[in-house]
């Protein structure tokens, strides 16, 4: 299993955190904190896996591993148990890697810091509850295509979709922001008259 996925810079700001397993925040940003010293000072020929920090030196964690792959400014550090194989986890990093690299169009860390929707968005079609669902590029990509495509059709429209998908072909749960604002407007501007 996936216990959690870290993207941080150079010097250790965190692009992403995301956790499969409940962590208490204080927790997290120590294991941040270990890690990133932990990989920091690596030199590159060394290898991409990693006995787990002294926070996570406890007996329940023992069967946990650290596994990252370093690009340019940004470290995607992976923590897993031992189920997971490091050679797969090294290429799911890839996969994760090449996805950004497509939904950005040559991503960078800012794209990462302003575009952090389609960052979790990303990560989502590929990892669900820790489990891994999806590594084919093309269809997580075209998948994210297709969510910002919803995304900006609600937004440009002016409706709020609170219901989810409805077979029936009702509008139930859909209202529309501009009709709620003048239908507030009408009742209001008699007011204090």
């Amino acid at each position: 299993m996936i216990h959690s996925v870290l993207i941080f810079n150079n010097d250790g700001l965190p692009r992403l955190l995301k956790f499969y397993t409940p962590v208490d925040i204080p927790t997290q940003q120590l294991l941040l904190k270990q890690i990133h010293k932990l990989v920091i000072g690596r030199p590159s020929n060394q290898c991409s896996f990693l006995t787990p920090p002294p926070l996570l030196e406890d007996e329940k964690y023992s069967d946990l591993k650290i596994i990252y792959r370093h690009y340019a400014t940004l470290f995607f550090v992976f923590v897993v148990d031992e189920q997971e194989s490091e050679l797969g986890i090294l290429d799911l990093i890839q996969v994760f890697v090449e996805v950004l690299d497509k939904c950005f169009e040559n991503v960078c860390e800012l794209d990462l810091v302003f575009g952090w929707q389609v960052l979790e968005t990303c990560l989502e079609e590929i990892i669900q509850g820790g489990m891994v669902t999806d590594t084919t590029i093309v269809k997580i990509v075209n998948a994210v295509d297709e969510a910002n495509k919803q995304v900006k059709a609600s937004s440009s429209s002016g409706m709020i979709n609170l219901g989810g998908n409805n077979n029936q072909g009702q509008n139930r749960g859909v209202f529309s922001t501009t009709s709620l604002w003048n239908a507030m407007d009408s009742r209001l501007s008699g007011w204090g008259r």
